[in-house]
C-alpha cells in the first residue's frame, strides 16, 4: 500500500526546522514528510511554501519567519545572489561551526556505528572571510560586456561578481582586472549554446606566503586575440603577477580545463609555503585552497603520525606531495602514490625543491602500486590516506587490513565516507582512536577531518 504524501505543490504551511542537510537546507518534516528548504535553521518557525513533492520527500521555499534561531545573521537578498558559493552565510560563525562539528559526530555515529570515538571540538578560523587562494570563474556577455562570476543554482546563468567575500583580495583584484581588460579589448567571451565565442574562464592563483600571483585565460580557440596587448595590460597593472598561462579547452563540456597549456609570460609556476615546505605549484596542479587551515590540519595530521625518524610511511593519493614532504621532515621514508602523473612529476620537482632525498613517488592507482610494494617488502609503519569524496577503495582498505601497518591517518573531505570506511577498517582490526574536524571551508557546508586509528592488537 502506498503512503500517501501529506503535502501538495504550491501549498502553504506552518513548520519547524528541526535540522540541516549536508547542503544547507533545513529540514522540516510534516507527519513523517521531510521537507528540505533553503535558508531555514533548527528551531525556527516559519511559513514555507511547496515548490515540489516526492515519494519520500519533498521541497519548499521559505515564505516567513516568526521565531529565528539565535545562529541567524540577517545578509541581503541581493548579496546572497552577488557572491555565491556561500552556503551557509545566514548562519554566524559559532553556528557554522556547531553545525559542521554535530555533522561529523552524527554519520559516525549513524553510518560507522562508532559510538566512543573522541570527537575533538572542530578547529575553525580567526578571521573566515577571504582565505582562498584560487579562482575559477566563468564567464560570458551581457549588453555588450563581459561577465565573470557564478553560475546560479541549479543553472548555466552567470551572475556578474565584483567580490567574492571567500577569495583573497588579489585574487578578486586579478579577475576584475582581466575581465575589464579582456572586455575593453573586445575579447568574445564563449557561447555555451552554439559553441563559438573565446573566453571561458579565468582562473587566478596566490601564493599568500610569497605574494607571487598567477593567471590562466582559458579559452575555446587556439588563438588568443589581442594577445601581446593582453599581456602588457596584465603585466601593468598586477604588479604582483609572475605567471600569466593560456590554456585551451576546444571540447563541448562542463571541464574547466583542456589539454593544451602554454606559458604566455613569466614562469611556468608560482611557489608558496605550508609551514616550511615549499612548494611549486603550475596551472593544472593541485593545491589546498585555503593555506592557513591547511597548515593546522597538516599539523594535526602530522602528531597522529607520531614519527620518530625511524618510520616508513606511505601515503596514499598524495597528489603533488603535500602532506608527503611535511611526513618526510620527520620520517625514514616516504612513499607516495597519486593516479595523476603530473601530479607526480610535481612532487618530485616539490622533494627536490627542498632537499628531501627520503621522499619517492609513484603514478599509478593506490589500490594498485601499494599492494605491489607490500608484497616486494615495503610494509609500512605508518600509512596516510586523503582521498577524494568518494572514500578510500575497497582494494586499498584491505591492503591495509593485510599490511597491519602501526597506526592510519585518515585525512577526509567528506564525513559521510570517513564513517564507512573506518567501520571497515575497525572490522579490520583498527581501532578508531580520535577524529578532529577542521574547517577548511568556512561560509560553505564542507568540512574535513583528520582521524587517528591505531592497530588493536588484543
Amino acid at each position: 500500500m502506498n503512503k500517501t504524501v501529506p503535502v501538495t505543490k504550491n501549498e502553504y504551511i506552518d513548520v519547524v526546522f528541526e535540522d540541516l542537510t549536508h547542503e544547507g537546507s533545513g529540514v522540516a518534516k510534516v507527519d513523517g514528510y521531510p521537507l528540505f528548504v533553503p535558508n531555514g535553521l533548527p528551531g525556527e518557525k516559519a511559513k514555507v511554501k511547496v515548490i515540489k513533492t516526492g515519494k519520500s520527500y519533498g521541497f519548499g521555499k521559505l515564505i516567513e519567519l516568526y521565531e529565528k534561531s539565535p545562529y541567524r545573521v540577517e545578509i541581503p537578498s541581493s548579496d546572497r545572489q552577488k557572491y555565491g558559493g556561500c552556503q551557509l552565510e545566514h548562519i554566524s560563525y559559532a553556528g557554522q561551526l556547531k553545525y559542521k562539528e554535530n555533522q561529523v559526530r552524527e554519520v559516525l555515529t549513524r553510518i560507522g556505528k562508532l559510538e566512543d570515538v573522541v570527537v575533538h571540538p572542530i578547529l575553525g578560523m580567526d578571521k573566515p572571510w577571504h582565505y582562498r587562494n584560487k579562482a575559477q570563474v566563468p564567464v560570458g556577455e551581457k549588453d555588450g560586456k563581459l561577465i565573470a562570476g557564478f553560475f546560479k543554482p541549479r543553472s548555466h546563468e552567470i551572475v556578474d561578481t565584483d567580490e567574492s567575500l571567500i577569495q583573497l583580495p588579489e585574487i578578486n583584484e586579478a579577475v576584475q582586472t582581466i575581465k575589464e581588460i579582456c572586455s575593453r579589448l573586445g575579447i568574445p567571451a564563449y557561447q555555451e549554446e552554439s559553441h563559438k565565442g573565446v573566453l571561458r574562464h579565468i582562473m587566478a592563483r596566490f601564493g599568500k606566503q610569497t605574494g607571487e600571483l598567477m593567471v590562466v585565460l582559458i579559452t575555446r580557440t587556439a588563438d588568443l586575440p589581442q594577445k601581446d596587448q593582453l599581456i602588457e595590460e596584465i603585466v601593468a597593472r598586477l604588479p604582483k603577477v609572475k605567471s600569466i598561462v593560456h590554456n585551451v579547452n576546444s571540447k563541448r563540456t562542463n571541464v574547466i580545463l583542456g589539454e593544451k597549456t602554454k606559458v604566455l609570460w613569466g614562469s611556468e609556476v608560482i611557489y608558496d609555503y605550508i609551514g616550511d615546505v615549499k612548494f611549486a605549484i603550475s596551472a593544472l596542479s593541485f593545491y589546498q585552497v585555503n593555506p592557513v587551515q591547511t597548515k593546522v590540519l597538516y599539523d594535526k595530521a602530522l602528531e597522529y603520525a607520531d614519527l620518530s625518524g625511524e618510520e616508513t610511511v606511505i601515503d596514499a593519493y598524495c597528489g603533488i606531495g603535500t602532506i608527503s614532504l611535511f611526513l618526510a621532515q620527520k620520517a625514514k621514508n616516504v612513499f607516495g602514490v597519486e593516479v595523476v602523473p603530473e601530479a607526480i612529476e610535481d612532487a618530485k620537482r616539490n622533494a627536490e625543491l627542498n632537499g628531501l632525498a627520503n621522499a619517492e613517488f609513484a603514478a599509478g592507482e593506490a589500490e594498485v602500486v601499494i599492494p605491489k610494494w607490500y608484497k616486494e617488502g615495503n610494509a609500512a609503519d605508518v600509512l596516510v590516506v586523503d582521498p577524494p569524496r568518494k572514500g578510500c577503495d575497497e582494494a586499498l582498505l584491505q591492503t591495509i587490513i593485510d599490511m597491519k601497518p602501526k597506526k592510519v591517518v585518515y585525512v577526509s573531505c567528506n564525513p559521510a565516507t570517513l564513517a564507512r570506511d573506518l567501520r571497515i577498517l575497525e572490522d579490520g582490526g583498527y581501532k578508531t582512536v580520535e577524529v578532529q574536524p577542521v574547517d577548511m571551508f568556512p561560509m560553505t557546508t564542507h568540512v574535513e577531518c583528520v582521524s587517528q586509528l591505531i592497530l588493536d592488537e588484543k
